[in-house]
């Protein structure tokens, strides 16, 4: 593990540093006292090192063994003060739910899951109403409406390459479309940023041996799976402004805001604004949401992360068509920008990577 952490370190990469799963919590193999040596030990072996945040839980309710994560969690943070920590919870639930008011819980996380709409799989206790199953947009508003408000992140949205509904090797597999999907309707309605998942990456499947959940592909050759290499272009979108302007603001949408893969989710700065429209329905915009007279306008595409100039608009509620149709997957954004704002370039094809922007 401090081998994994240098590494992580040397390369730029922070690690969520899972300290027990919740399965062996619930099973009893750990007590309140052992929750505290186990701590103890956790927070001095790894209070200085930089690139670590700490997650409780495991795909657990936060209501089972409740004293195991408060122990653990405030022990840790009573040691090391310098790292952030958040609860991993089990499928379709929230951090928020059971710990939004514990002062040791940084930010929020939930897991969306791994469901398809009206996908249960013999669930008893579902917390969810029925065919809200794929709308992760749901958790962040609800865990921003929420006393105190805290940041939030989808910690397990359906990963790539993986069955729908995870269990069963025979399903549909979930692919770049519904990965893209999950990231953008997550971060356009308030997440501060977005896990990824695969398949084959996340068990780390070799050629000829493992291969849970019907993986068969190497993590070596998924590594070049489209929707991985998709989620710079989100990076880059979201980096181009001014990030700490952006709220949601689903009243930048003049109809009807759509229901299930219809939805479109809005988000936007002083002076910029952002729809995300998975199926290219034709959608009314409400342009006078942001500053100026004028509104310069582009379609962005989350597949290759190419721009189109549409020109510049006047500052009023204005329809707009994809012209390329009317299909799941056919995913664009619509960026208007107050015409008097250089954030894009009219004749950019596409925009620059944000990664190597902020690192200048």
């Amino acid at each position: 593990m401090d081998y994994i952490l240098k590494t992580a370190e040397q390369k730029g990469i922070y690690v969520g540093m899972v300290c027990v799963w919740g399965s062996p919590v619930k099973q009893g193999k750990m007590s309140v006292e052992d929750a505290k040596k186990y701590g103890e030990f956790l927070a001095n072996r790894y209070k200085d090192q930089p690139n670590i945040v700490w997650i409780m839980g495991g795909d657990i309710p936060g209501d089972v063994k409740p004293e195991i994560w408060n122990t653990l969690a405030t022990t840790i943070k009573f040691i090391d003060k310098n790292h952030l920590m958040t609860f991993h919870p089990r499928g379709r639930t929230m951090s928020a739910t059971w710990f939004n008011n514990a002062p040791w819980l940084d930010f929020n996380m939930f897991q969306s899951g791994h469901r398809r709409y009206g996908q249960r799989m013999g669930d008893t206790d579902y917390p969810i109403e029925d065919y809200t199953e794929e709308d992760n947009w749901r958790y962040v508003e609800k865990s921003l409406a929420m006393e105190p408000t805290k940041p939030v992140i989808d910690g397990e949205p359906s990963y790539e390459n993986i069955p729908q509904g995870l269990h069963d090797s025979n399903e549909v597999l979930w692919k770049d479309h519904d990965v893209r999907r999950y990231a953008y309707w997550s971060v356009f309605a308030g997440s501060f940023g977005h896990t990824y998942g695969n398949n084959s990456i996340m068990q780390m499947k070799k050629d000829g041996s493992g291969g849970a959940y019907g993986a068969k592909k190497p993590w070596y050759e998924a590594i070049n799976d489209p929707g991985m290499n998709q989620m710079k272009y989100l990076k880059n979108l979201i980096l181009s402004f001014p990030f700490f302007d952006r709220i949601p603001d689903q009243s930048v949408i003049a109809g009807e805001n759509g229901v299930r893969y219809e939805r479109l989710i809005a988000t936007r700065g002083n002076d910029y604004l952002l729809v995300y429209n998975y199926m290219g329905r034709p959608m009314d915009i409400d342009l006078t949401k942001i500053s100026g007279q004028k509104k310069k306008v582009w379609w962005y595409s989350p597949i290759n992360g190419s721009l189109s100039y549409l020109g510049e608009f006047k500052n009023k509620i204005t329809h707009f068509i994809d012209e390329t149709g009317y299909r799941c997957g056919n995913d664009k954004v619509l960026i208007a920008i107050d015409a008097s704002k250089e954030y894009i370039k009219t004749d950019w094809p596409e925009l620059p990577d944000a990664q190597e922007k902020w690192n200048k």
